[in-house]
C-alpha cells in the first residue's frame, strides 16, 4: 500500500523532490559563476542559470506544499472531493513547469522578476492552482469548528491565486505605463505570494505537531488562531518593506514594519512550546520529522533577527539590492520552508525509525552547518557592498566585486557541500520510501 491512499499526492511530493535537486544543481552552477565570472557565458550564462535556480526552488515549494496539504486533508476529512482534479492539477503543473524551464534553457524570456518566462506559460500554472483551490474548498464539508490548519490551507490557496493573478497586472497598459505603480504592484504581489504559500506550509506544521503529540491541543489553541490572523495580516501588509525605496505613502512603511515577521515569531513560539511539552515516547518515535521541525525552529529565529533589521527603513536603504537580501531569502527558503517540507515528506513516507534513517540525520546536521556558513558569507558580502554603494560609489564596481571574492568562495564551497548533503537526503528519502512501500505491499 502506498503511504497515501491517493497515489497522485505522493507523486506531487516525488516530483517536488526532483525539482529540489534541480534547484540545487543550478544553485551550485550559479555560485561557481560568482567565483569565476563569465563562466559558460556563451551558452549557459548567469542570466539563464539564475531563473532556472529560482524557478526550480519555487516549484519545489509549491508542488510539494500542494501534495502534503492534499495528503493531510484526505487524512482529516476522510476523502478528497475529486481525485480527477488532483491528476489534472499535476498534469497542468508539469506542463507549465517543464515548459518554463525549457524556455529559460533556450533563452526565451518575456516576464518579470521571479516570473521571467513568457506570460502565456502562466496560464497552465494558474489553471493548476485553480483546480487545487477548488479541491481544497470542496473537500471541507462543514466549516464550523474546524482546526486552524484547515483555515490556513483555505486562506493560502485563495491568496496565492489572487496574488499570482495580481503579478500579471503589468500586462494591462494603464498599470505598465506608470513605473511607480508598476513596481509597487510587482513587489507587493511577490511578497504576498510568499505569504500565501507560507500559509499552506505553516498550517501543515500545526497539523503535524498535533499528529506527533497525539492531541488536538495546538490546532484549536488561542495562540494558533492568533498565528492565523496575524499571518493573514502579515500576508496583506508586511510586503511594504520591499518598496521602501519607492515614493509611497509613509503609513505603508509604518504598517509593514509593525507587522513584519510577527508570523514567524508566533510560529517559533508554537514549535518551541510544543517541543518542550510533547510526550517523550512520541517524540522519539517521530524522531526524524521532529528533527526537521527543530532545524526549522532554529532558522525561524535566525531569519527573524535579519528580517526585523531589514524592515527598519534606515537599514533597508543599505541592504536593498545587496547579498543580504539574498541571504534572507535563502535562510527562509532553505532553513524554514525546505526543512518544514522535509519534515512532512518524511512523515508521509513513514520514515521515522532513527536507526534506519541515521544517514538522513547525519546529513541534516551537516546541512545546518553548511547553511549557516553560506548565510553568513552572503551577509558579510552584502555589508561590504552596501558600504560601497552608500559611501564609495566612485570606486569601480569591479574592484568592489573583487574584494568580495573570499566571501564568494566561502559561499560557493559551503553551498556545494550543502547541495551535496541535500542530495544525499533526497536519495535516502526515495530509497527508504521505496523500502516502506515494498514492506507495505508484502504485508
Amino acid at each position: 500500500m502506498e503511504p497515501s491512499k491517493g497515489r497522485t499526492e505522493v507523486n506531487f511530493i516525488k516530483v517536488g523532490l526532483i525539482f529540489l535537486f534541480i534547484a540545487l544543481v543550478f544553485g551550485v552552477v550559479g555560485a561557481l559563476q560568482y567565483v569565476i565570472p563569465g563562466l559558460f557565458r556563451s551558452n549557459f550564462s548567469f542570466e539563464k542559470v539564475r531563473p532556472l535556480h529560482v524557478s526550480s526552488a519555487v516549484f519545489w515549494i509549491l508542488i510539494t506544499s500542494c501534495g502534503v496539504v492534499l495528503h493531510y486533508q484526505r487524512k482529516v476529512m476522510g476523502q478528497i472531493w475529486s481525485n480527477k482534479l488532483i491528476k489534472w492539477q499535476l498534469f497542468f503543473f508539469l506542463a507549465a513547469m517543464i515548459s518554463i524551464l525549457s524556455s529559460y534553457i533556450l533563452g526565451i524570456f518575456g516576464g518579470r522578476e521571479y516570473w521571467e518566462f513568457p506570460p502565456f506559460l502562466a496560464i497552465p500554472f494558474g489553471i493548476a492552482w485553480i483546480l487545487f483551490t477548488i479541491n481544497v474548498f470542496k473537500s471541507v464539508l462543514v466549516y464550523r469548528k474546524q482546526p486552524v490548519y484547515i483555515w490556513m490551507w483555505l486562506t493560502g490557496a485563495v491568496f496565492f491565486l489572487i496574488t499570482f493573478l495580481e503579478s500579471y497586472l503589468w500586462l494591462i497598459p494603464p498599470f505598465r505605463t506608470n513605473i511607480v505603480n508598476d513596481m509597487t504592484i510587482q513587489w507587493k504581489s511577490y511578497g504576498s505570494m510568499v505569504g500565501g504559500w507560507n500559509m499552506l506550509i505553516y498550517g501543515t506544521s500545526i497539523y503535524l505537531m498535533d499528529k506527533i503529540s497525539g492531541t488536538k491541543h495546538y490546532s484549536y489553541s488561542k495562540i494558533a488562531f492568533w498565528l492565523y490572523f496575524l499571518g493573514l495580516f502579515n500576508l496583506m501588509f508586511n510586503w511594504g518593506h520591499h518598496i521602501y525605496t519607492l515614493p509611497i505613502p509613509k503609513f505603508i512603511q509604518y504598517i509593514s514594519y509593525l507587522v513584519s515577521m510577527t508570523e514567524l515569531l508566533l510560529l517559533g513560539r508554537i514549535i518551541y512550546y510544543w517541543r518542550t511539552t510533547v510526550n517523550a515516547a512520541a517524540r522519539h518515535f517521530h524522531i526524524l520529522p521532529f528533527r526537521f521541525l527543530f532545524a526549522a525552529d532554529i532558522w525561524i529565529f535566525l531569519t527573524l533577527i535579519l528580517a526585523i533589521a531589514m524592515s527598519i527603513p534606515s537599514i533597508n536603504a543599505y541592504t536593498h539590492g545587496t547579498h543580504i537580501t539574498v541571504g534572507h531569502t535563502m535562510g527562509a527558503t532553505i532553513g524554514i520552508n525546505t526543512f518544514l517540507l522535509l519534515a512532512y515528506v518524511t512523515d508521509i513516507f513513514n520514515i521515522h525509525n532513527p536507526k534506519g534513517v541515521r544517514i538522513i540525520t547525519i546529513f541534516l546536521y551537516i546541512t545546518m552547518l553548511d547553511l549557516f556558513i553560506f548565510w553568513i558569507s552572503l551577509i558579510i558580502a552584502g555589508i561590504i557592498k552596501a558600504d560601497w554603494q552608500m559611501h564609495y560609489p566612485e570606486d569601480a564596481f569591479s574592484l568592489m566585486m573583487y574584494s568580495l571574492k573570499p566571501y564568494f568562495m566561502s559561499f560557493f564551497i559551503s553551498g556545494t557541500l550543502m547541495a551535496t548533503s541535500f542530495t544525499v537526503i533526497i536519495w535516502a528519502i526515495f530509497r527508504y520510501s521505496n523500502i516502506h512501500s515494498v514492506k507495505d505491499n508484502k504485508g
